[in-house]
């Protein structure tokens, strides 16, 4: 499907990657992985077009697709969930209108065997079996499917993109790329806006996706769940393997050990190799002999050893003063934008030292809670009181968006800093990956990851014994994950977390609370307790890659079924029955206007001298929208029993 060859790629005057050679088959689910600045996004970006290339081959396959998701987006204004949604359709949308056209003219003419009529009776059966070609029967139920999937509720489907946030308008764009069904399908950052219930629908989604899948993802549960082939770039160059991510760092580092292993005997073949040509050297019967060794040392390849980036940040977040027992109480907080209710008299309490993630769909208010606690909300009602000697200490989402992209790296932390640390703002720097000259880079031309690092290193300026962080993976490499993680779990202050990142929390947190419905529930236990109290054990099992998916989804749906009363099992049984029969006549429609189109288009003359044929032909296409009609709401009647 598309091949790359020697392909070359400079930023600002520095080469980010030389001669990397590879090729995209369809089945191929590719995890593309590297440290924060490895060139990774840019890598998609070359793939899609979307920035040139120095040197080298990038050879793409005749009339294949690629869909791209960017992290920058820009929606038309306006346009509803569903509209944007159905932009995906085009094709199918442009043949709706020329369809109503003509279906609107042949219910206004008379001039039945007239030639103009003829070409309009033929071009509205090539327009038909176009429409049918290309999804159209089908396109909205896919998207209301694919919506619903990402969490986007049946509510949600009429809401103007305008209101909505940018996590729920990147998930609009995927959904839209899902729908367009591409070849090649590359995700930068898929996860980073999607809740827990969203990515596991996403990796079920992905694994049976038939087309070639690249994605650039720092979460490493998803990347085992969906690839079954990793690219590393490292230090300008690339690792390519056919295992998913935890199988591909077993297989490097197996590789590295076959290799030193090597390159050890291979050293010492080269000593004794050396003796050998001094000692015959000097003597004249010996002479050609050595000249043979030498020879055969200039021959030889030597081994090299992968080389191995082991550059990481060093994270280490000091408590100051020691606050009260009780750091936080929050009773009846309600929080409101304009009339979308957010928070709902939410009542907390917070213990000295407590460690708890809050978890749940975006826009349920999670982030809302957390500006309303640091006071970046203050029209909040209720009362919020902080504990005696309460330091906050707050990491924003979006904190990276408010670095100035005109000041330099070291300005930017020197500005933050006061006195008593600002002769430690190179040092700090240095221990985040920032060193030399780098400093002296304008953060407008820093990578995701490398903004998020900085402003976790501009955070670490301020003294706090309270730590709320929201999202603070998003953006960073897997390796900065694991040190930030390992960081906080030796941090002994109390702490907040915001994430959607299940590795991330794993013995993270000890605490869970679900935002639902303005609500939030207290889970006493860790991320894995909570999905097991959201009886979501079949999720992990999936998340596993158990052969067991069906059984425990068909448990699933028996404990689902029981749980309905009799009457409304009866009910559900005879909208399925209805469901089907709706399903079966529009099938039977079509077939018979396709039909019906072909012989028009074969027979014209002696069809239309049939007295009564178009009344009966516009009669079957009426049929048919009436039962489509009724399949979309028997299909919502269905929904409502699930929800």
């Amino acid at each position: 499907m598309l091949n790359i060859h020697n392909l070359h790629v400079s930023f600002g005057g520095e080469p980010l990657f030389e001669e990397i050679t590879f090729r995209l088959n369809a089945g191929n689910r590719v995890g593309l992985i590297g440290k924060n600045g490895a060139g990774k996004s840019t890598l998609l970006k070359v793939i899609s077009g979307d920035i040139e290339y120095d040197s080298g081959q990038l050879a793409i396959e005749k009339e294949v697709s690629i869909g791209f998701l960017r992290q920058d987006i820009d929606f038309v204004q306006g346009r509803t969930v569903l509209e944007e949604a159905y932009t995906a359709f085009a094709k199918a949308r442009s043949i709706e209108t020329e369809l109503d056209k003509i279906n609107n003219e042949l219910a206004t003419r008379t001039d039945y065997e007239s030639d103009s009529y003829t070409e309009l009776i033929n071009n509205l059966s090539d327009l038909t079996h176009e429409y049918d070609l290309v999804g159209g029967y089908h396109y909205k139920g896919e998207t209301e499917k694919i919506l619903k999937g990402l969490a986007f509720k049946p509510d949600q489907f009429d809401m103007l993109t305008d209101e909505l946030s940018g996590g729920w308008r990147m998930r609009i764009e995927l959904a839209k790329l899902l729908l367009e069904k591409h070849d090649i399908l590359l995700l930068d950052e898929p996860t980073n806006h999607l809740d827990i219930d969203s990515i596991l629908w996403l990796e079920q989604f992905l694994q049976n996706y038939p087309g070639a899948v690249a994605i650039v993802s720092h979460d490493k549960m998803f990347l085992d769940n969906v690839t079954n082939r990793t690219i590393e770039i490292s230090l300008g160059r690339i690792y390519d393997y056919p295992k998913p991510y935890t199988k591909f760092l077993a297989l490097r580092a197996e590789i590295r050990e076959q290799q030193a292993a090597t390159l050890k005997n291979q050293q010492k073949e080269i000593e004794r190799t050396e003796k050998l040509i001094e000692k015959f050297k000097a003597k004249a019967s010996k002479a050609t002999m050595a000249q043979s060794l030498m020879k055969k040392l200039d021959r030889m390849d030597v081994v090299e050893v992968d080389q191995e980036d082991n550059a990481a940040m060093n994270i280490n977040f000091s408590k100051c003063i020691q606050p009260g027992k009780v750091v936080l109480e929050l009773e009846d907080v309600t929080k409101s934008y304009d009339d979308k209710l957010v928070l709902d008299k939410v009542d907390l309490m917070l213990e000295r030292g407590k460690r708890v993630a809050f978890v749940g769909q975006n826009g349920m208010g999670k982030s809302t809670l957390a500006k309303i606690i640091v006071g970046d909300i203050k029209d909040a009602t209720g009362d919020i009181k902080l504990g005696h000697n309460v330091q906050l200490g707050y990491f924003a989402q979006n904190q990276a968006e408010y670095l100035d992209g005109e000041k330099t790296i070291l300005d930017t932390m020197i500005d933050a800093a006061d006195d008593t640390n600002r002769v430690k703002v190179r040092d700090m720097l240095g221990s985040f990956l920032f060193r030399g000259d780098e400093v002296e880079k304008k953060v407008k031309v820093l990578s995701g990851g490398e903004r998020n690092r900085l402003a976790l290193c501009k955070l670490l300026l301020q003294p706090f014994n309270v730590l709320i962080m929201d999202e603070p993976t998003n953006h960073l490499d897997i390796q900065s994950k694991n040190v930030l993680k390992k960081a906080l779990v030796n941090y002994d202050g109390t702490l907040i977390v915001v994430s959607h990142d299940r590795e991330f929390l794993q013995g993270l947190t000890e605490l869970v609370y679900e935002f639902r419905d303005h609500k939030i529930k207290l889970h006493l236990g860790d991320i894995d307790y909570y999905l097991d109290q959201r009886k979501a054990q079949d999720m992990r099992e999936i998340e596993k890659g158990s052969e067991v998916k069906e059984n425990t989804l068909s448990r699933k749906q028996n404990k689902d079924k029981q749980q309905l009363s009799y009457e409304d099992q009866k009910k559900l049984k005879s909208l399925n029955n209805r469901l089907s029969k709706a399903e079966a006549n529009i099938n039977d429609l079509e077939r018979e206007i396709k039909k019906l189109d072909n012989e028009l288009a074969a027979n014209y003359d002696e069809l239309a001298a049939k007295s009564g044929f178009f009344d009966s032909y516009q009669e079957k296409k009426n049929s048919l929208v009436a039962w489509m009609d009724k399949w979309e709401a028997i299909s919502e009647e269905i929904d409502a029993f699930q929800l």
